[in-house]
């Protein structure tokens, strides 16, 4: 007895030092410590030391914040320390790529580890009686977050007008001459670049519309690559793109990420620029809805412009286009969004300097609207040739290049006086540097990793951190299940039931007020759209009234400025002078070809006018829609939430444990964004009608209204317009069901993530209360036994979770400012 005292002591003095300064040293000294005290008691028949269920994990997470606040570091790696060398606070800073890659690496492995565990754990249990159906969904979660982590796509839209050398920016960055570069414009559609490991064979694919599987075009070396790629687009050009081709994607391996293995999902994105919107002949509108695109779910975007001309028209139109409209959204993200003043390399003696330029720019795009924007200037093509002799894969023409345009003029001599030249290879590294690119690519890589990398990483250590507390507090509730009495068990589990059936009565009500908040966000999708319709169909109304003008007047414009009538007469100048007509509204020629080639004309002249207006008003609508969602996501997330809480804390004061609430999380991985959801949405529509997606060349074009008379064909101007109308109105209750139905799949499925989340919740613990009563009906005997393994499965559950808390005190310390 005396003995028995005496160690009861020993743990309880113990326990006051852990309580007054918790150590994990002293802690796992303190487990064995109960584990051997308890087994002599057993010996000798003696009640055995039952501590507290939240003891050990309360006291690790003391001591593993007590570590972060105090333990001493290198002060090379910190900034913020005090005389005594000491961390007093983790202040928020910039994450390098080192950083992020180990940070990503520590949940990687804390993430796997647990998810073994909870295998294991569960396959035990398994052996047991028990299906831990309960732990399912924890399990489900887990292998979720890290598949998210594993496979998460960063992309980096590079837009630019045509001649700004794009093409060759881009194979600078790659660390390859891979893509073609002309004088006319190469990018007929859109291209991924997407990076594989240096074993690798790259390989370039082409996907077209209607087919699931892409089209391999070459596999090979960059050179044969770059040619295959310039012939297929000649091909593409010549033939209108009779096969649809929608995109390419160029695997090959990326050198601007080749250190960094947790950005396997980068994908740099060549867009179409502006003035390559009319330089083809094919489908021009989705090529700015690729560009449009890319502003809105990009994690980068580039604007490359030509050092010498960035102010003439075409960058101009550049801006324009992509700027002008978009100033507001535009201003919101001006840190993921960089100018890079391309081919300084160009620069004569007798031009400004480059700071000057830069300077005019930086006001140039101010008055545009960007308040603060971020300028590079970068030789693309210094670049490029720095990093092939670098890696030994400069062709004899790379080489006579680089030697040209990049060798220093300023070379040393020898004592006779005669110049020394140095070897490219030795000079390299230098003018790599000074091309620009390398500052570039760290920017945005920084960019990529301090925004949409640690929103994936905190997302991730979210859940872990969400499923860890979720096994713990299954080992807290089989704990005090055992020590309550039987029958004060069965007691508190139907009030259990009870309340879980009011916690599920109440999110019911939420979807009632998610399905209100729904048609608020159905109806602003609906205005935008019907505003389109009226206005586009007042603009083609009087883009053709004009014309009816011209022809009353019988004489020319004077103002030159392109109208319908002015395009009529540049193409078809004589028929008009040919017309008969004395009424305003038709055009009279003498066959009915000469009457299809004018209707023709109509089309290809209202048609781009149309389909620009609905892509500016479709890329508003989404802007303003996601926003509109994410706010409606953070409605039922609060809604939910609040039920959760209440739930949690009435199960902690039933059982007389400390149990934590249940967050309801919406990690941006699991959103595929509602461009996504649209484009589901057309391509559904396709294969169900068979005919192009909306937006298509072909959408707004109607056959003219002619009318025969004898050896004569008038067009029926007014006819015509209410033809081009009605194309309007059915092309816009076809978007609005489109919309409608991504809306409610968006919203549905929302609400669905949140009700799942506390229906999971309510069910495991139902299955683990049926357990239970399981086994306390067959193993009464064995509570101590039983008590002191789920102690020990909660001293394993700490150690995760302590690891978990200490990597997000280090996560938070690179937070960005908007989150």
């Amino acid at each position: 007895m005396r003995l028995a005292v005496r160690l009861q002591h020993s743990l309880i003095s113990l326990m006051w030092d852990i309580d007054r300064e918790p150590t994990e040293d002293a802690l796992k000294a303190f487990v064995n410590a109960v584990e051997l005290t308890n087994n002599v008691l057993c010996k000798i028949n003696e009640e055995l030391i039952c501590v507290p269920s939240d003891y050990y994990a309360r006291n690790f997470i003391a001591a593993i914040q007590r570590k972060i606040i105090w333990e001493p570091v290198d002060v090379s790696n910190h900034s913020n320390i005090n005389e005594e060398g000491i961390i007093m606070k983790l202040e928020a800073k910039n994450m390098s790529e080192q950083e992020f890659q180990e940070t990503y690496n520590r949940i990687r492995d804390t993430g796997e580890q647990l998810l073994k565990y909870l295998k294991e754990l569960r396959a035990g249990r398994f052996k047991e009686g028990d299906s831990t159906q309960g732990l399912q969904s924890v399990e489900d979660n887990l292998t979720k977050a890290l598949k998210a982590l594993a496979e998460q796509k960063y992309q980096v839209a590079v837009i630019a007008a045509m001649k700004a050398g794009k093409s060759t920016f881009l194979n600078a960055i790659i660390g390859a001459d891979v893509l073609a570069s002309e004088s006319e414009a190469c990018t007929v559609c859109r291209t991924d670049i997407r990076p594989i490991d240096a074993g690798q064979t790259p390989r370039l694919l082409e996907y077209q519309a209607g087919k699931r599987e892409p089209i391999v075009l070459i596999e090979g070396e960059a050179s044969e690559i770059r040619q295959r790629f310039l012939e297929r687009t000649h091909e593409i050009r010549a033939k209108s793109n009779q096969d649809n081709t929608t995109r390419f994607e160029l695997e090959h391996p990326i050198e601007a990420i080749s250190t960094m293995p947790s950005l396997t999902g980068f994908t740099l994105v060549d867009t179409p620029g502006p003035n390559e919107w009319e330089s083809v002949s094919f489908n021009t509108t989705s090529l700015k809805q690729t560009a449009l695109e890319a502003l809105r779910t990009c994690d980068a975007i580039l604007f490359i412009l030509d050092y010498t001309a960035f102010r003439d028209n075409t960058n101009s139109e550049l801006l324009q286009d992509l700027i002008e409209q978009r100033k507001e959204f535009l201003a919101e993200n001006t840190g993921k969004i960089y100018f890079i003043l391309n081919k300084v390399d160009r620069k004569a003696e007798t031009d400004r300097p480059i700071a000057d330029v830069m300077e005019s720019l930086r006001i140039n795009l101010v008055e545009f609207g960007i308040p603060k924007p971020i300028i590079y200037s970068v030789s693309g093509w210094q670049g490029l040739l720095s990093k092939l002799i670098q890696q030994g894969k400069a062709t004899d023409s790379h080489i006579k290049d680089f030697e040209k345009f990049f060798t220093p003029t300023d070379t040393q001599r020898d004592e006779k006086g005669r110049r020394i030249i140095p070897l490219p290879e030795e000079i390299a590294p230098q003018a790599l540097t000074d091309s620009g690119i390398p500052i570039i690519q760290e920017t945005v890589i920084q960019t990529i990793t301090q925004n949409s990398g640690w929103n994936l990483l905190s997302d991730v250590l979210d859940e872990l951190n969400k499923a860890a507390k979720a096994i713990d507090e299954t080992f807290i509730t089989d704990i005090r299940g055992w020590q309550l009495e039987f029958e004060e068990l069965l007691q508190k589990i139907e009030e259990y039931k009870k309340h879980s059936d009011l916690a599920k009565n109440q999110v019911a009500t939420v979807k009632k007020s998610v399905e209100a908040q729904k048609q608020i966000l159905i109806s602003t999708f609906s205005q935008g759209i019907n505003k389109f319709a009226d206005t586009a169909k007042k603009r083609i109304a009087t883009k053709i009234e004009r014309v009816a003008e011209n022809q009353s007047k019988k004489s020319l414009p004077q103002n030159k400025n392109q109208n319908l009538f002015t395009y009529l007469l540049d193409k078809i100048g004589s028929l008009f002078e040919a017309n008969s007509s004395s009424e305003p509204y038709k055009i009279r020629v003498k066959n009915r070809k000469d009457a299809e080639q004018i209707g023709k004309i109509i089309n290809e002249y209202c048609t781009p006018i149309i389909q620009n207006f609905w892509l500016d008003t479709q890329d508003r609508l989404l802007r303003d829609g996601t926003k509109i969602r994410e706010d409606l996501a953070q409605r039922i997330r609060k809604e939910i939430q609040a039920i959760s809480d209440d739930l949690s804390e009435y199960i902690g004061n039933a059982l007389q444990v400390e149990i934590g609430n249940n967050p309801i999380q919406f990690p941006e991985f699991e959103f595929s964004g509602i461009d996504a959801k649209v484009q589901h949405q057309q391509e559904a529509y396709r294969k169900k009608e068979s005919k192009t997606k909306c937006c298509s060349n072909k959408t707004y074009e109607v056959d003219a209204k002619i009318d025969s008379f004898r050896d004569v064909y008038d067009i029926d101007l007014q006819e015509t317009t209410y033809l081009i109308q009605q194309k309007i109105d059915a092309q816009v209750e076809k978007n609005l069901e489109l919309l409608q139905r991504v809306i409610q799949k968006q919203v549905s499925e929302d609400f669905r993530k949140g009700e799942k989340q506390i229906n999971d919740y309510i069910n495991r613990f139902q299955s683990e209360f049926d357990y239970l009563l399981k086994e306390r009906a067959t193993r009464e005997l064995e509570a101590s036994e039983v008590i002191a393994i789920l102690e020990s499965q909660r001293i394993k559950m700490s150690e995760y979770l302590n690891e978990l808390v200490y990597v997000r005190e280090i996560l938070d310390s690179w937070k960005p400012r908007n989150r």
